[in-house]
């Protein structure tokens, strides 16, 4: 099986398909309005839920905290009444009073660690209700705006299975290189050579290259961009 062929029935396919979804993702500009806020909503989403479970694992540690400082001062509190000499009874009043500031120094920032989390719940549920209303209003004018481009939404579909079909002919490891360079080099993974120069780096190509391209059975790789050349 010649590789090349299919090759190039590939990159032809998804430049098609490249140029049906660039026309498919103009929107219209009430619809371009609601899918910018919609992302602009994804981005506080995801960034709220992070400051939220961030804020959750500290009230998870302060907790601890607490009450470990919580039984600190209850030690305290009954070495205070168990005291009965005056020198000892001040140093269990000065112990105490430490444990109960140590306890308010981890309270504070605890109850601070609520609200916010508080505040962050309640936002993100603003945020939610906002999303699931933009997004039901999104999918209906979206759905008109595919049916009034239908020619395009077929043609779609009819080029996403050829390039299913095509890559399917293609052994896994020519597949993979295939994707590799096409990611790399801007959807351009197969371009022809003009005037003895690659078309994707405009390198000019030796003579002994150009010649063993013309001879060659198999894909063959630009010696600059490694792009997978052919002659028109």
């Amino acid at each position: 099986m010649e590789l090349l062929p299919i090759l190039r029935d590939l990159q032809a396919t998804l430049d098609y398909l490249r140029t049906v979804e660039r026309d498919l993702s103009a929107l219209p500009p009430d619809l371009a309005a609601l899918d910018a806020r919609l992302k602009a909503i994804g981005k506080q989403v995801a960034d709220k839920t992070k400051a939220l479970e961030t804020a959750r694992t500290q009230i998870q540690t302060k907790t601890k905290d607490l009450a470990s400082a919580q039984k600190d001062e209850e030690r305290a509190r009954t070495a205070l009444k168990a005291t009965n000499q005056k020198v000892q009874y001040t140093a269990a009043i000065r112990d105490l009073d430490e444990k109960e500031r140590q306890k308010a120094m981890i309270a504070r920032p605890l109850k601070a660690l609520e609200s916010q989390v508080a505040g962050l719940e309640a936002t993100l549920g603003e945020l939610e209700a906002e999303r699931t209303t933009l997004q039901a209003q999104f999918d209906e004018l979206h759905a008109v705006f595919l049916e009034e481009h239908g020619n395009q939404v077929a043609a779609r579909t009819q080029l996403q299975a050829k390039q299913t079909e095509l890559e399917a002919q293609l052994p896994p490891p020519e597949k993979v290189r295939f994707h590799r360079l096409a990611t790399a080099r801007q959807g351009r993974a197969v371009v022809p050579v003009e005037n003895g120069a690659c078309t994707g780096c405009r390198v000019k190509l030796r003579g002994p290259f150009l010649f063993a391209l013309k001879e060659a059975k198999e894909p063959v790789a630009c010696e600059s961009c490694q792009r997978i050349l052919f002659l028109p």
